[in-house]
């Protein structure tokens, strides 16, 4: 197969959605995570590649939201933190860190004249969206049973018990309709900066007339990533995982791994639900979404530490018409 950096001379600009792994689970091991993080970035970089980054927040959204929790247990008169604000501020210092970290390979490796920047962005959802009738999304630490019946009381959140280990909050995870900062995101990268966008999936709003009110929501960074994607009319999406490729028959004895992909036959594989709901499968479905929305585009799906070899047609598992 002849190495995407073959042909990224001529399609240059891609949209990198980073997972979990690329970020770690608490400030230290983030602060370790994006050195690693901003290693691989400016691989793609030297490679001639237009850079816009997405991400993930699980951990850390979780993170801020026990913490404001934690600040109603202190002062009975501060307010409980919307689940919204939650995620901008999970943006916020992910973006800080992630953009400290790339400016610095970049200028290590002589790269000078390459501005980082951090949009802290909105993701407008469809207030009905399935999704708020069937929250499933679980945010945040386990706690008891009694302490799940104060928080439903108190904050009216969905609590759910997770296979004996404890309760957990839930919340619904709907599709990305619109971003909001498009227009500023895409002035940025025409205009040559590497940008940071759509962290988490994007602070999930609902418009009410001119007002974009905070949703209880978090929504899927790798859909808001094909999103974003498809509307700076990327040449390349890729979704940057745990795993080198994608496998049908994962963890059994008869696990194939995938290099190239059809969307007809994709399409046909997750018929067959060969990929895990909430890991894998948005994944793929992204993939499937973009390369299929206009001709020439593709979609990658590989290991973070794997990008450089993967744009070269190494390894990974790419997805086209």
């Amino acid at each position: 197969m002849k190495g995407l950096s073959t042909v990224m001379k001529k399609k240059k600009r891609i949209v990198i959605a980073l997972g979990g792994n690329a970020l770690g689970n608490t400030l230290p091991e983030q602060m370790k995570a994006v050195k690693i993080t901003a290693k691989a970035i400016a691989d793609l970089v030297e490679e001639g590649c237009e850079v816009v980054v997405a991400h993930g927040n699980g951990p850390q959204v979780g993170m801020v939201n026990n913490a404001m929790i934690a600040l109603t247990h202190e002062d009975e008169h501060q307010p409980n933190t919307p689940l919204s604000v939650c995620v901008a501020m999970s943006q916020a210092y992910i973006g800080y860190d992630l953009q400290n970290a790339l400016r610095e390979e970049l200028l290590d490796r002589g790269i000078t004249e390459l501005p980082v920047a951090t949009m802290i962005t909105q993701v407008r959802v469809d207030e009905n969206d399935p999704a708020f009738q069937a929250p499933s999304k679980p945010i945040g630490k386990f706690v008891s049973q009694e302490q799940a019946k104060m928080m439903k009381e108190k904050f009216h959140y969905i609590m759910k018990e997770d296979s004996g280990r404890g309760y957990r909050r839930v919340v619904a995870s709907p599709k990305p309709v619109e971003i909001i900062e498009i227009n500023t995101i895409r002035t940025m990268v025409n205009s040559g900066d590497l940008v940071i966008a759509c962290g988490g999936g994007g602070i999930p709003v609902i418009r009410q007339g001119n007002h974009l009110k905070g949703a209880s929501a978090v929504i899927d960074k790798d859909f808001a990533s094909c999103l974003m994607a498809k509307e700076l009319d990327a040449d390349f999406l890729i979704i940057l995982t745990a795993v080198e490729q994608v496998a049908l028959n994962f963890g059994k004895p008869n696990e194939t791994w995938l290099k190239q992909v059809s969307l007809k036959e994709a399409e046909e594989y997750i018929r067959q639900g060969h990929f895990a709901p909430g890991s894998m499968l948005p994944k793929v479905q992204a993939a499937v979404d973009f390369a299929g929305s206009k001709p020439g585009r593709k979609a990658l799906i590989t290991l973070l530490e794997k990008s450089r070899d993967a744009i070269q047609g190494k390894t990974g598992t790419m997805f086209s018409m």
